[in-house]
């Protein structure tokens, strides 16, 4: 049976059931942000994070909001998905992968611009925390040979059934991103968009990629701004992000992430997300936002606000 013709319709906790290689069972299954979650293997609460911010490693400066476990990571990830809210089609379906490549450079328009999709053909490509492979399955379409992991099994059936769907070979691994299975030196490209500030330990799973790339490769990262114009309009509304309660959540300054990042041999950071439109939030809120907020923001010379950006792009060398 074909695995894109098992995975239809299924919960993204029964899309990890068929990865075969991984034998753990899965903790939940895959919550909308307005649906209960199931209850965590063990009794164990894995939403919440601790209550208040602490400062973590000095090199950093960075906002960690609570301490967490690999296990914590593992099990909140394992029933959460990037941008759900914004398909109803059955997780696993393409409707459902359409959606969320559709929604997912909508908002990110600057991806394209700065990354090459298509500038690895016959190169290998690893995406650590790949979720869904949305990202990934551009590299493979551009001729990358492409590897993905993520900490999650639902992730990687999910990867695994978009990649079947479209036709796109694709080798994916349950892995820590803080222990990556994969030999020194083995990728030209390690990419990892999304994943650095929702791991337990930053500076090992940078340290990892940077391990696991060739002499000269290329490595990708994106963190969160801790002085972004986003981080400011969310204290001030009361509105909160995507993913906020996740166990481990940390926040970079542009200096406190270049020292991150300081083993690679050349490193240049751009900041980047600037308001869009949101087809997440309504209400008087949403209007506000996206009839008045957007639009006065974007007049702004953007050199002016390049810095405060909500992502902060890594483009490294090794």
């Amino acid at each position: 049976m074909n695995r894109s013709e098992v995975i239809e319709g299924s919960t993204a906790a029964e899309v990890a059931t068929l990865d075969q290689g991984h034998r753990q069972t899965p903790v939940g299954r895959v919550t909308r942000n307005d649906e209960p979650a199931d209850a965590a293997a063990n009794d164990e609460h894995v939403e919440g994070a601790a209550g208040q911010p602490i400062e973590i490693a000095a090199h950093a400066r960075a906002i960690l909001s609570g301490v967490a476990s690999i296990h914590e990571v593992r099990g909140y990830w394992e029933r959460h998905i990037h941008d759900l809210d914004i398909t109803r089609h059955p997780v696993g379906s393409r409707g459902f992968f359409d959606d969320l490549e559709q929604y997912h450079f909508e908002k990110l328009h600057h991806l394209p611009r700065l990354v090459d999709f298509s500038g690895y053909s016959g190169r290998t490509v690893l995406e650590v925390g790949c979720g869904a492979g949305v990202d990934l399955a551009r590299f493979a379409r551009g001729g990358a040979r492409a590897f993905g992991v993520d900490i999650a099994a639902s992730a990687i059936g999910l990867a695994r059934a978009n990649f079947a769907q479209q036709g796109l070979p694709g080798d994916f691994h349950v892995a820590d991103g803080e222990q990556l299975p994969f030999a020194e030196g083995t990728f030209d490209l390690v990419y990892a968009h999304g994943v650095v500030q929702y791991t337990a330990n930053p500076r090992r799973l940078v340290d990892e990629c940077r391990r696991v790339l060739k002499p000269g490769g290329d490595a990708v990262f994106q963190v969160y701004n801790r002085l972004s114009w986003l981080n400011a309009l969310s204290k001030l509304s009361r509105v909160g992000w995507e993913h906020e309660a996740a166990p481990a959540l940390v926040k970079f300054s542009i200096g406190g992430f270049r020292r991150l990042l300081d083993g690679f041999s050349s490193i240049r950071i751009v900041p980047e997300r600037f308001p869009v439109k949101s087809r997440l939030h309504g209400g008087w809120k949403g209007a506000v936002y996206n009839g008045v907020f957007v639009g006065t923001f974007n007049l702004m010379p953007r050199a002016l606000v390049r810095p405060v950006g909500w992502h902060l792009l890594a483009f490294c060398r090794k």
